[in-house]
């Protein structure tokens, strides 16, 4: 079974937002971070991207950069250059709505030039937490001449181009086309990771297991099921005590505070789509109160469903 497949079936993102800048050094752009998964490519003169607790990185033309869940990260020229605001530029440049067209804007210097091209994709509740969540802050898939690397860097692109033109369908082109980039980007950090892909505990590392990838893609086609520890390790075909130490060293977690996570996430994916009362998604998380469910929704996020709510809704619109 392709268990990773299995994974990246639940990231369908809900729309993606493009951008391409123009810009001459010395220049430098501060993100406060996005609420969605962010994907930049670079034509022209090299750049850099500085994150807090990383040493600043240089990222080449046609390499690939990924922030699963838009961290906040700086791109410059030179990494002395004081950044501006992002958001500054775009109250400048945006046109229409802020989160649904193109953003287009040249800005800094005259010196030697950069053309970056950005996606944003917005995904769910689940699959941010599911799946986003547990990958690292940034992937970086460096242009080495292959094929599926100039592949994917002129796919981004022409994604932007597309964009640009808005032809008839334009909007649906670019959520279909961001997803592909974000699984070959995934895939493809993967594979350049190796064995430290996996090094720490996680749902990579039990998916790595054959046994414990049976059980963990049982648990995701159907997490409403009245799953036990002992139905999950029949999955696996384990006695109980061995997959329970199994999983809790592999997965790191136990398999009922996995299954917990998971249902949460889903009940977060529920309550940011709307047209639910807070009982029916109770009862879809296997709780009958919605008082006892929202004390577990509350030890999951930190915050209660409503409050959790706005606050999810409050990043969207936010700059």
């Amino acid at each position: 079974m392709d268990g990773l497949s299995e994974v990246l079936s639940i990231c369908r993102a809900q729309r993606a937002v493009t951008a391409r800048f123009d810009l001459g050094a010395p220049w430098a752009l501060r993100s406060a971070g996005v609420s969605g998964a962010m994907i930049r490519m670079a034509r022209g003169a090299p750049f850099w991207l500085l994150m807090a607790g990383r040493p600043p990185l240089q990222v080449a033309p046609g390499d690939l950069l990924l922030l699963p869940l838009g961290a906040p990260h700086v791109i410059a020229s030179d990494p002395a250059v004081a950044p501006v605001p992002f958001s500054r530029l775009i109250k400048q440049h945006a046109v229409g709505p802020l989160d649904e067209n193109p953003l287009v804007f040249a800005h800094g210097g005259a010196g030697p030039r950069t053309e970056v091209y950005s996606a944003q994709l917005w995904f769910s509740a689940y699959a941010r937490h599911a799946v986003l969540s547990l990958l690292p802050p940034l992937l970086h898939v460096r242009a080495q001449g292959r094929p599926l690397d100039l592949n994917l860097a002129a796919t981004l692109q022409a994604l932007v181009l597309e964009t640009l033109d808005r032809r008839p369908g334009w909007r649906a082109a670019a959520v279909r086309m961001g997803e592909l980039l974000l699984i070959h980007l995934v895939r493809e950090h993967l594979a350049a990771a190796g064995d430290a892909a996996t090094a720490a505990p996680g749902w990579l590392r039990g998916l790595a297991d054959p046994a414990l990838a049976r059980s963990l893609n049982a648990l995701h086609r159907a997490p409403e099921a009245a799953w036990t520890v002992e139905r999950l390790a029949a999955e696996a075909g384990m006695s109980r005590s061995r997959f329970s130490e199994r999983f809790r060293q592999q997965v790191g977690a136990t398999p009922i505070g996995y299954l917990t996570a998971h249902r949460m996430a889903l009940a977060a994916e529920q309550l940011e789509a709307g047209g639910q009362p807070l009982a029916r998604i109770a009862e879809q998380a296997g709780y009958d109160s919605d008082k006892v469910f929202a004390r577990a929704f509350r030890r999951w996020s930190g915050l209660t469903p409503t409050a959790w709510l706005k606050r999810e809704q409050q990043r969207r619109t936010a700059l």
